[in-house]
């Protein structure tokens, strides 16, 4: 302010600074349509993709509009789990709100009989046994809640497993 002289000018350039923690509580709902994807998950240990009726593209995760022709979407599909490695990474540098302690191995994994890809943890192989194209399967929790982790992770498909 160029009217303020001297130590009135001093006193308006004074920066405070306050530490304030606010915490948000907050609800979220999954809606209808993944609700009813994670409760397969839950109680079925299932996976469920969602059809297309215009276009027949299968999504999973599910959602309530077909992201291609915008059709409302209701036709469910059960699929087997397992799928294909499309890609993946290695996760070194840690995060509060990561799912594994690093380092860990996130994939893309396109399920049989869907045409969009699941993204989520690979276990049981170490980066270089894994290259794209493998089949993986899911290996899911003991104790399920209703949760994207609820399949604790996919793991190679192994021909005495299957």
């Amino acid at each position: 302010m160029p009217w303020l002289k001297g130590e009135a000018l001093k006193q308006q350039e004074e920066i405070l600074v306050f530490k304030q923690v606010l915490q948000v509580p907050y609800l979220y709902s999954a809606g209808p349509v993944v609700s009813r994807f994670l409760l397969a998950l839950r109680d079925e240990q299932k996976l469920l993709g969602i059809k297309c009726p215009k276009c027949r593209l299968v999504f999973v995760p599910p959602r309530s509009t077909c992201g291609k022709c915008f059709s409302d979407l209701s036709q469910w599909v059960e699929l087997s789990g397992k799928g294909t490695l499309e890609t993946f990474t290695v996760v070194n540098y840690p995060e509060p709100i990561q799912p594994a302690k690093t380092p860990f191995i996130l994939g893309v994994i396109k399920l049989d009989g869907a045409d969009t890809g699941l993204p989520h943890l690979i276990g049981e192989a170490e980066e270089k046994d894994l290259v794209m194209g493998m089949r993986l399967e899911p290996v899911f929790q003991e104790k399920r809640t209703g949760h994207i982790l609820d399949i604790k992770y996919f793991r190679p498909v192994n021909k005495d497993r299957a």
